[in-house]
C-alpha cells in the first residue's frame, strides 16, 4: 500500500501533482471513478440519494477563493461534478467562498449539476435581526442562483428559534428544499440534541473524525430515529490528522476496503457510519478532490476494520496540526 503523496506521484508523473491540467487528471487519476459510480446514501426525509463524498468551501478553499486568481478552484469543482459528486456545503461566514462558487459554477454551467449547501447566521452570539437573516438569504440566493436552493442551515446553533423559523417558511414556500442546523463545538451538543428533538429537521452538519468520535454516542443515534440527514465536516480533524500520519504509509490490510491513500482511509472511516449522509472535505486542489472522491468508490471498511483502523490512528503521537490544500 502506497501514501497519498508516492500515489499522486505515481499516476501523475514525478514533480506534476501541483501543477495538472484538468485533462490529465482525468486520464491518469481518475479512472476508477469512470469505471465505477460513487456511493450514495438516501437522505432520510425524502429517500433522495446523494454521493457520499462532496466538497466543503472553508479552509484553503476560502483563502484561495480571497485571491484574485480561482482558476485551482474551478479545476476542483469541475474535477467534483464531472466525476460524480455533487454535494457542495458553503457560507456567508466563509468569506469569499459563497460568492466565488456561485460565478464560478455558472461560467462551468455547472449551477444546476451541485447540490447546494448554504447556511444563515447574522445572531452573532445574540438575538438575530429576522430582517438581517432574510437579507442573508436572499443574498446567498442572488450568488448561488439555483431555484429552489437545496438546503440551507442555521450556522452555529445560532438563534435557532428565529432563523430556523424563516427557513421553515422558505420550505413551505418551496423556495428551500431542505433545513437544518451545524454544529462543530462539542459543549453545543446538548442545545443541538434539543433542537433535533423538537424541531422537523432535514439535516444536521457536524464535525467527525476517526480521532473525533463524540457524535457517535448521541448525536448520530438521535440522528437516526428522527430521521435526520448528516452532513460531516472536518473529517481530516482538520489539519489534525496530516500531521499524525506524516512519513507514514497506509497499511496494506487497508486494501481490504479499496483505500489507497490517508485520505481515502480517513474518509472510508466516517463513510462507513451507517448513519451518515455526506462528508465535505473542502481542498483547493483538483488531485485532492479525486483522491477524495476515491473514498466513494469500492467497499467500505466494516465493524472489525473500523476497530482496527482505530486502534492504529489511536497509537500515533499527537502532533501539532499542519495545513492541506
Amino acid at each position: 500500500m502506497i501514501s497519498r503523496r508516492e500515489w499522486l506521484r505515481l499516476s501523475l508523473g514525478s514533480g506534476a501533482a501541483l501543477a495538472l491540467r484538468p485533462e490529465w487528471l482525468d486520464a491518469r487519476v481518475l479512472a476508477a471513478l469512470q469505471a465505477q459510480p460513487l456511493l450514495t446514501r438516501a437522505i432520510p426525509s425524502s429517500g433522495e440519494r446523494i454521493p457520499i463524498v462532496g466538497l466543503g468551501s472553508s479552509a484553503t478553499f476560502s483563502q484561495v477563493a480571497r485571491s484574485e486568481d480561482v482558476s485551482a478552484l474551478k479545476d476542483v469543482m469541475r474535477t467534483l461534478v464531472e466525476k460524480g459528486g455533487t454535494v457542495f456545503d458553503t457560507a456567508p461566514g466563509y468569506g469569499a467562498s459563497e460568492e466565488v462558487a456561485g460565478r464560478v459554477a455558472r461560467e462551468l454551467g455547472l449551477t444546476e449539476r451541485i447540490f447546494w449547501a448554504t447556511k444563515v447566521n447574522v445572531a452573532r452570539g445574540g438575538p438575530a435581526d429576522p430582517a438581517a437573516a432574510r437579507a442573508q438569504i436572499e443574498t446567498s440566493f442572488q450568488r448561488i442562483g439555483k431555484r429552489p436552493m437545496d438546503l440551507i442551515q442555521v450556522h452555529n446553533l445560532g438563534d435557532v428559534p428565529t432563523q430556523l423559523a424563516i427557513l421553515k417558511e422558505l420550505k413551505r414556500e418551496g423556495r428551500v428544499r431542505y433545513v437544518g442546523v451545524t454544529s462543530t463545538d462539542e459543549r453545543q451538543y446538548p442545545e443541538l440534541q434539543a433542537v433535533m428533538r423538537n424541531e422537523p429537521l432535514d439535516f444536521i452538519g457536524v464535525d467527525y473524525a476517526i480521532d473525533n468520535r463524540e457524535v457517535e454516542t448521541t448525536i448520530l443515534p438521535l440522528a437516526r430515529a428522527r430521521k435526520i440527514g448528516v452532513l460531516v465536516y472536518a473529517p481530516f480533524g482538520r489539519t489534525r490528522l496530516w500531521r499524525r500520519v506524516e512519513g507514514r504509509e497506509v497499511p496494506a490490510w487497508a486494501a481490504e476496503f479499496d483505500a489507497r491513500s490517508w485520505a481515502q482511509f480517513f474518509l472510508k472511516f466516517v463513510a462507513s457510519h451507517p448513519d451518515v449522509t455526506a462528508i465535505t472535505p473542502a481542498t483547493s486542489r483538483a488531485q485532492n478532490m479525486a483522491d477524495n472522491l476515491g473514498a466513494a468508490v469500492g467497499r467500505l471498511p466494516n465493524a472489525e476494520q473500523r476497530r482496527r483502523m482505530i486502534a492504529l490512528v489511536d497509537a500515533l503521537p499527537p502532533a501539532a496540526e499542519q495545513r492541506r490544500g
